[in-house]
């Protein structure tokens, strides 16, 4: 319509030196008119209330397509009339303008390209006649009529052309479309697979991992345990593969999310140091922090991934480093407007790299003569994922390395300021063990013993007083002065789950009944009382979330008693679900008698502290 009127405007303005402004004008307003019409005509289909008009709105639209083009095109008479044979060399580029324009914008229909260049064609088959009535020559007046007439068939031509192109990008652009749904179907097919698939292994896994962990704490002997604890480090090994394959699946499909929570960052990284100081001095290695002190206290971001990110980093440099050391240099500076910029290397003494490795380092599933994984072993899943990662979390992971020199990866991000100061976890939560285990690789053999010696000559870790790093707490925290054994009801649909968990608190003595489902799980908590729940999550015809739910709403015994819930679901979203299904704390899966012990440590430690503030309430 704008482009309409503008034509309309500029062509009066060009041609008012010949007709005078006053018939310049009235043509304008007559041809404004028809416009304003035409927008009234069309108006249903233009605001989109309707997808087709009527048969009587219908009518007036075409009988407006002709008179828009009319319009146009009458200038071409008083052309003729004025300006003479001039003015007639003019009307007919003005109607061959018209012409071009109508099929230009007559796309996929014939009806609407005949009725649009009709009036221009017309103009320009009288051109003839006003040529012989200013006295042309019958040559010329034939040359004009066969100029026109090739014109005529070059547009239709023309508009043939147009008309396959649009119908060809149409059909592309379906089949893209459902090429792009067939592929979203695919993916989406996949990620379901993998997710019921991840979580089905966890359910073997948790009992190799509980089974080796029985073993390794009832051998007798090295040889034994020697054997127990290969057992555990094939577990772990298993459960890190499948996280990895499972991250990787929901990366390449965009799935992958990230959070945003207030968390203490020099909290996250002094739990790191703390859990590699071990795996460095069982290699011999000196584990360092450089510039500690600029690190911010609390910040904005996602502490699960970027601890996962660390481990993977500094899992790596274990892994290809023999001798020296592997050290974390930290630097932080502040952004404005309310954003700290935040630098982590990890820079090791191994052998390094080559370009060509380098080129390759962040390939998943690289088994080239080059390739990392296929030299070393592994799938080459961990830094793919850290990368993407990092890429999610607004930053950017990059390496450098030269052969005999080590290799260092930065870890660039900008986080934004803490709304509040979040203090420092002590040890190792339940979050912070499910999150180091994830990145967890083949490791060098495991000493015999639990409780490994140091390395003789090994250097100890080197730590700034920047960071704290402090002690792990013992989960075996319960009450030894109980009259009775605890009683505990866990509820899986999975045997092989019930068995494990019974083998982990078999040694505390406890009372311990076992529930398929979770209708069955009702029915035994109306009829007894339990003083701790272990509840799957992911279970046929009653889910755990859902059973919990029943139990708070119930008035039974058991009602207010600690439901943990044990689910292979530990994103935020999944925790959240829980905790408001009314379930008190989570463990993930693989169980491990540690992850367990702790969980249920801690409902109970919870229950003790609101028993001790009732009692002081009351008093």
């Amino acid at each position: 319509m704008l482009q309409r009127l503008a034509m309309g405007v500029a062509t009066a303005m060009v041609f008012s030196p010949l007709f005078g402004w006053t018939f310049s004008s009235l043509w304008v307003s007559v041809y404004f008119a028809v416009q304003l019409l035409d927008l009234i005509v069309f108006g249903p289909i233009n605001s989109g209330k309707v997808e087709r008009m009527g048969p009587v709105r219908s009518a007036a639209g075409v009988v407006m397509l002709f008179l828009n083009a009319a319009a146009f095109g009458s200038l071409s008479i008083p052309l003729w009339l004025t300006g003479g044979p001039m003015g007639g060399v003019c009307a007919a580029v003005l109607a061959a303008s018209g012409a071009i324009y109508g099929v230009i914008n007559s796309p996929r229909s014939k009806q609407v390209l005949a009725i649009t260049v009709t009036p221009h064609f017309l103009y320009m088959l009288a051109t003839p006649f006003w040529m012989a009535w200013y006295g042309a020559t019958t040559h010329f007046v034939t040359a004009a009529t066969i100029a026109f007439l090739v014109f005529g068939v070059y547009c239709l031509s023309t508009w043939e052309r147009m008309n396959k192109a649009a119908e060809a990008e149409t059909a592309a652009r379906l089949d893209a479309d459902h090429r792009r749904a067939e592929a979203e179907r695919i993916m989406a097919g996949r990620s379901v697979f993998l997710a019921t698939v991840g979580h089905d292994l966890r359910t073997p896994i948790s009992a190799i991992l509980t089974g080796a962990a029985e073993l390794e704490r009832g051998a007798t002997d090295g040889a034994a345990r020697a054997q127990a604890a290969l057992i555990t480090d094939a577990g772990i090994m298993m459960k890190a593969l499948l996280d990895d394959l499972l991250d990787h699946a929901k990366l390449d499909a965009g799935r992958m999310t990230v959070e945003t929570v207030d968390f203490n960052l020099r909290g996250i990284l002094a739990q790191t140091l703390m859990f590699w100081q071990g795996e460095a001095r069982a290699k011999g290695l000196t584990l360092r922090v450089e510039g500690s002190a600029s690190m911010p206290h609390s910040v904005k971001g996602d502490p699960m991934r970027l601890r996962q990110v660390l481990n993977n980093l500094i899992s790596n440099a274990m892994k290809f480093t023999t001798e020296g050391s592997v050290t974390l240099r930290l630097s932080a500076w502040f952004e404005e407007p309310s954003h700290y910029a935040i630098l982590i290397e990890v820079a090791d003494t191994g052998p390094g790299m080559t370009n060509q490795q380098l080129t390759r380092l962040f390939t998943p599933f690289d088994q080239t003569a080059e390739g990392v994984s296929a030299r070393h072993g592994g799938t080459g899943l961990g830094l793919s994922i850290s990368r993407d990662l990092a890429e999610l979390m607004g930053g950017r992971l990059t390496a450098r390395s030269r052969p005999g020199e080590g290799a260092a990866f930065t870890l660039s991000l900008l986080l934004p300021r803490a709304d509040d100061v979040v203090v420092a976890p002590k040890g190792f939560n339940e979050e912070s063990r499910g999150d180091i285990v994830r990145s967890l690789a083949p490791r060098a053999p495991r000493p015999a013993m639990p409780a490994p010696s140091p390395v003789v000559g090994a250097p100890p870790p080197v730590v700034e007083p920047g960071i704290e790093v402090t002690a792990i707490e013992s989960s075996n925290d319960f009450d030894e002065d109980a009259d009775r054994p605890l009683r505990v009801l866990v509820v899986d649909d999975h045997d092989i789950n019930r068995r494990a968990v019974e083998l982990i608190l078999a040694p505390l003595g406890c009372d311990i009944a076992t529930a398929a489902d979770g209708l069955l799980a009702l029915a035994l908590c109306e009829a007894s009382a339990f003083d701790v729940i272990f509840m799957d999550v992911r279970m046929p015809e009653l889910d755990g979330r859902e059973t919990t739910r029943r139990l708070r709403a119930g008035e039974g015994p058991n009602a207010m008693i600690p439901v943990i819930a044990v689910t292979a679901d530990t994103s935020p979203d999944d925790i959240a679900a829980c905790m408001a299904a009314g379930m008190t704390y989570f463990v993930s899966k693989p169980l491990t008698p540690a992850a367990l012990l702790g969980a249920l440590s801690h409902v109970l430690a919870g229950e003790a502290s609101d028993a001790e503030e009732a009692e002081t309430a009351a008093a």
